[in-house]
């Protein structure tokens, strides 16, 4: 039987948040403790460095730095960074960052600077596999323009070039066809709004958002919805819910701070071009968040 131990990618990974300070500087001290306590309130690992870490508006030494301490503070096992770049080079040399550093598997977003077509995306993902790391696809057509549609996954991962998928594209129905054309690859629940849904059709983990301001409550949602118990997942989706949704809009980032803030975890600000949420939204974020704490789920 697979287990966690060699699918490191199974159960519930967050994609960590990066604490900034005032001067939006990177308070790697915060982070190190933010990852701990992510996986002393039951979550499986970490994912640094990907979209909700704001990974595009790092230094290349700060975006190393976050893996090593992410890797200090709770294991390289529990530690898959994101390597996305332009070029399959540099996500190479992201992968051998992660590999140097201890990680025990990476995440990997096809070619972003244009719409590469499927050939391209093939050479990508094997350039990054050669590395030696389990590699997991990161499926995001909406922000990335490529599609990795159930059928090129199939062959990524008969290739040998990806072990499982973190699937964004909101289109609950690919896991069917997914499981059809590659029964061993990984599906991971990749936007937090259809976790029930992902869950119910046979997903083996969640690269998840919400719980850096809510791990306890995510983490038996998750769990609830993948063993069955749809009477606890149903409670719990739906009063999370209207904090969920929010990690498929634009703002999640600035939202899922917010509410970071709002229970006593170090969310703080944002680094341009991302703005502080309007009024309205910050509103809306602060009512849901302080529902979910009245209603006990922090």
């Amino acid at each position: 039987m697979t287990t966690t131990e060699n699918r490191p990618w199974r159960g519930v990974l967050v994609a960590t948040a990066l604490p900034l300070n005032d001067d939006l500087s990177v308070n790697h001290d915060q982070y190190a403790a933010h990852c701990a306590w992510l996986v002393e309130n039951g979550c499986d690992g970490v994912v640094p460095n990907g979209s909700l870490g704001e990974y595009q508006v790092l230094t290349p030494e700060e975006r190393a730095r976050v893996v090593e301490t992410a890797v200090s503070a709770v294991g390289g096992s529990r530690v898959m960074p994101g390597v996305a770049a332009y070029g399959s080079a540099e996500a190479r040399r992201w992968a051998e960052q992660a590999r140097d550093a201890g990680c025990a598997s990476v995440m990997l977003l096809p070619p972003n600077a244009y719409r590469a077509d499927e050939r391209s995306v093939l050479a990508h993902y094997a350039a990054v596999a050669e590395v030696g790391l389990p590699v997991v696809a990161y499926n995001n057509p909406i922000d990335t323009k490529v599609d990795l549609v159930p059928e090129l996954l199939a062959k990524l991962h008969a290739e040998g070039f990806v072990q499982g998928v973190k699937e964004f594209s909101g289109d609950v129905r690919r896991a069917y066809r997914l499981a059809e054309l590659a029964p061993e690859l990984d599906l991971l629940v990749g936007a937090d709004d259809v976790l029930l849904e992902l869950a119910v059709a046979g997903a083996k983990g969640w690269v998840a958002g919400y719980p850096n301001a809510l791990p306890t409550a995510s983490v038996e949602l998750y769990h609830a919805a993948v063993e069955g118990d749809l009477d606890t997942a149903g409670r719990l989706y739906r009063q999370l819910h209207p904090l969920l949704r929010w990690d498929s809009r634009v703002e999640f980032v600035q939202a899922i701070k917010l509410s970071m803030d709002i229970v006593g975890r170090p969310g703080g600000p944002v680094r341009p071009p991302r703005v502080p949420l309007l009024p309205e939204q910050e509103a809306a974020v602060r009512a849901a968040t302080e529902k979910a704490v009245a209603a006990g789920l922090v």
